[in-house]
């Protein structure tokens, strides 16, 4: 095969991805940065599942719907991190056409998943607090249920689609992607056809999946605000802001990135660029996301000691 000639899955070639870090002491430093930030979001995230799963007080519509959110933090980072890791420490930087659309389509699925999960869960939050008698029947369990089934099923259809046009395309020359992981932007960059059209697609996906939900929780905490600013008791003024800006906080970190990587034309990104964009959203954002939620959360933080105090009175026994 002429190394300038197209290939694709019928090759065994496959793509070479680049380390993000070199042998410097800075960089083994950063290294080791990102590979306790990708511990403790393992680990806080794991810890916010099992909590809210033992703690009967903590199950509600609101504290189910972060669970949910734990659980994709979980295999979200773990889609790109460990390979990352791996890369660096063994060289083991190559990666086959299957292995390389595999990783796109699940970091594509949990990511779009989760996109959809904080928007539902703003209008949990709306409900609360706007039409707070109705909340029992409007956030049954099975409505829950179908919101996380809803939320997954959104990520799926999106990853189905994006991943096999993607890799529909012929790759040709360089079999290096600029990039720490198999993300569609450095992909397409390595195509030897017009990806003009499909690029036009991606643009109308990051509508819907990143645009559309953003519109819906800026309405929903619109909505709040108001209701919010309507309450004569300070106490549940103050307990719904903080709630409130828990996942706002979370929403803003999340959503940023990926306007950027995935809205933003192809002439505003470079790599490195696109390094540090992909490495707050894969592993700073999922790790952020327990110690928002539970270091700004009255119940979260009671749950917490309570089964420290277990642990505590265990140990002495």
């Amino acid at each position: 095969m002429s190394s300038q000639g197209p290939w694709n899955h019928s090759s065994t070639i496959g793509f070479v991805l680049t380390s993000l870090f070199n042998d410097s002491p800075m960089h083994l430093f950063l290294f080791s940065m990102v590979v306790v930030v990708y511990t403790l979001a393992m680990a806080g995230n794991t810890a916010m599942v099992l909590l809210i799963w033992a703690d009967a007080r903590l199950h509600t519509p609101m504290y189910f719907l972060l669970s949910q959110l734990s659980f994709l933090d979980i295999f979200f980072t773990s889609v790109t991190v460990p390979k990352m890791i791996a890369g660096f420490l063994f060289g083991w930087t190559s990666i086959s056409f299957v292995g390389c659309g595999a990783q796109m389509f699940f970091f594509m699925f949990l990511g779009a998943a989760e996109c959809l999960l904080l928007a539902l869960m703003a209008y949990d939050r709306y409900v609360a607090i706007c039409n707070p008698l109705r909340y029992p029947s409007l956030m049954s369990h099975q409505t829950c249920l179908l919101m996380v089934a809803a939320s997954w099923l959104g990520g799926s259809i999106n990853a189905s689609v994006q991943t096999a046009l993607t890799l529909q395309f012929p790759y040709c020359g360089s079999r290096k992607i600029a990039h720490f992981f198999c993300e569609v932007p450095s992909l397409l960059r390595l195509a030897c056809a017009d990806t003009a059209a499909y690029e036009q697609v991606l643009f109308v996906t990051g509508v819907v999946v990143l645009l559309l939900p953003i519109a819906f929780i800026t309405t929903s905490y619109a909505l709040i605000l108001a209701a919010v600013l309507g309450m004569h008791s300070v106490e549940g003024r103050q307990k719904a802001l903080a709630t409130c800006s828990s996942h706002l906080t979370v929403v803003n970190l999340f959503y940023g990135p990926l306007v950027y990587t995935y809205m933003l034309p192809a002439s505003y990104h470079s790599p490195g660029q696109d390094d540090v964009v992909s490495i707050f959203y894969t592993v700073l954002t999922p790790m952020l996301n327990p110690v928002i939620y539970s270091l700004r959360n009255k119940e979260v933080t009671g749950a917490m000691k309570k089964v420290i105090g277990k642990c505590r009175v265990g140990r002495t026994a």
